[in-house]
């Protein structure tokens, strides 16, 4: 076995030197990744060493000291920290080509819109220079730089990088795809946002941050609308010199995903569902034992991150993604910025608000945030007080709104659900302006029917499955 994975990356490498299309930095980056994982480097966690973590490791937001209040504190604060959003993703689940971070969320303005927003209102009001930086990757890198032009007379300095294109690897031989002659897009992946620590140092960026004095990044979801600069997080860090920091949050049960933080032979760790071994999956997804997950909000210290590539000591477990493409069965190697967590000294997890983990994934999660449930202002998106539940309502709605467009198409405006608590809406259904939905409401139009919704609706705790029962 030995031999033979000796082989096939022997054989791997040979190939990978040939590809002109990568920088140097990538070709080793990725042939290091593929060698851990020929190594079967597995991760495994002993189920009896994880302990709860302490409130000393993940810390409660509440329990945070307040901010100063001098406006040159703030700014002294905010002179130190830069936003670094994950910019690589395709709005392709939502039916867009092109970066997902630039549809339109809420009243003509897209993810990136708000983001500039953001940081301009906080370099306005303390005089600070906190500068954005956009992780792209190649699928998004050529867009995003026309898109940032718009932004030239904005007061935020916007940066660009591209995070690592590595080759889709062909099961079958394991050579890399594009050797096999498939140079396009589709011979290639970016390998995960674990890979933004080294490609913040490869492009450069990371000394020039460091010779500008700034000592903090702030690492995000572009689709995170909830992800704003906090300075309590940021003070918290400062003081108590933290080298990293994951925001998490209570868990409800859709948040299988997200990993949780466990203290695991002395240090903090995060725990993937892959990671948990099969007899106690159901004790992972309990809610009782393993209460917060992680919002992907980190905060890492700019000189933490280069000792750590510098010394190649950052080596998150590998996820492999299994993918298809032309009937070609491929590989890729992906790894997840959270997981680095247990590298870094004095590392903690926070206890933040659920406000601070708003992701838009869907066009689900497009309904909630286009409706009266929240405002827009000064570029957060704000909740509705009047809503009572502090729990969003649940929404599901079936393959007809998957894509933005025909989801726009069919609603004429965007209904009133601050008292809802669950929608379903499957069908080839229609809302009309001005519908207020209540309670529990499920609309389900039977096949080869158009079920209209007619303006001024008032829906509460209904069902429908067609005309007759509006």
């Amino acid at each position: 076995m030995a031999t033979a994975n000796a082989d096939k990356l022997s054989n791997l490498q040979s190939a990978t030197a040939a590809l002109s299309q990568i920088s140097e930095n990538e070709k080793n980056g990725f042939i290091n990744l593929v060698a851990r994982y020929l190594s079967g480097e597995a991760q495994h966690v002993e189920w009896s060493k994880i302990q709860t973590p302490t409130d000393e490791v993940v810390v409660p937001y509440d329990s945070l000291a307040p901010t100063p209040e001098g406006s040159s504190d703030v700014k002294n604060l905010l002179d130190k920290l830069v936003v670094l959003k994950l910019n690589g993703g395709l709005g392709t689940t939502m039916g867009c080509t092109g970066p997902k971070s630039v549809i339109e969320v809420r009243d003509g303005l897209t993810f990136l819109d708000l983001i500039v927003i953001q940081i301009e209102n906080l370099n306005s009001k303390y005089g600070s220079s906190v500068p954005l930086l956009l992780m792209n990757s190649f699928n998004t890198h050529d867009d995003t730089q026309k898109i940032v032009e718009k932004y030239t007379n904005s007061n935020v300095e916007i940066h660009t990088f591209n995070q690592s294109q590595y080759p889709r690897l062909v099961v079958d031989d394991f050579l890399p795809l594009p050797s096999k002659g498939q140079t396009g897009k589709d011979g290639w992946y970016p390998p995960g946002h674990g890979d933004v620590f080294s490609s913040l140092m490869n492009s450069g960026k990371l000394d020039a941050l460091l010779s500008q004095g700034k000592e903090y990044v702030f690492v995000a979801n572009s689709d995170n609308l909830g992800a704003l600069v906090d300075l309590k997080i940021l003070n918290h860090l400062i003081q108590n010199k933290n080298e990293y920091c994951m925001e998490v949050t209570p868990k409800t049960l859709a948040d299988v995903k997200g990993g949780t933080l466990i203290s695991y032979e002395g240090r903090v760790q995060l725990l993937e569902i892959a990671q948990v071994p099969d007899e106690h999956v159901s004790e992972f997804k309990s809610i009782e034992k393993f209460k917060i997950f992680n919002t992907n909000n980190l905060w890492v210290n700019l000189k933490a991150i280069k000792r750590l590539v510098e010394a190649d000591a950052l080596k998150m477990e590998i996820i492999p993604n299994p993918k298809e493409v032309d009937g070609v069965k491929v590989l890729q190697l992906e790894t997840a910025a959270g997981a680095a967590i247990k590298f870094f000294d004095k590392a903690i997890g926070i206890n933040v608000p659920r406000s601070r983990f708003l992701p838009v994934k869907a066009t689900s999660d497009l309904l909630l945030v286009q409706s009266d449930l929240y405002t827009l202002q000064d570029g957060f998106v704000v909740r509705n007080q009047a809503r009572a539940n502090p729990e969003n309502p649940s929404i599901e709605l079936g393959p007809e709104y998957k894509k933005v467009s025909s989801f726009l198409g069919r609603f004429k405006s965007i209904p009133s659900i601050v008292e809802l608590d669950s929608l379903k809406v499957a069908g080839d259904v229609w809302f009309g302006a001005g519908v207020t939905l209540k309670g529990k409401v499920s609309i389900v139009a039977e096949p080869g029917v158009k079920l209209e919704i007619p303006d001024g609706t008032v829906l509460a705790n209904k069902e429908i499955n067609g005309p007759e029962d509006l």
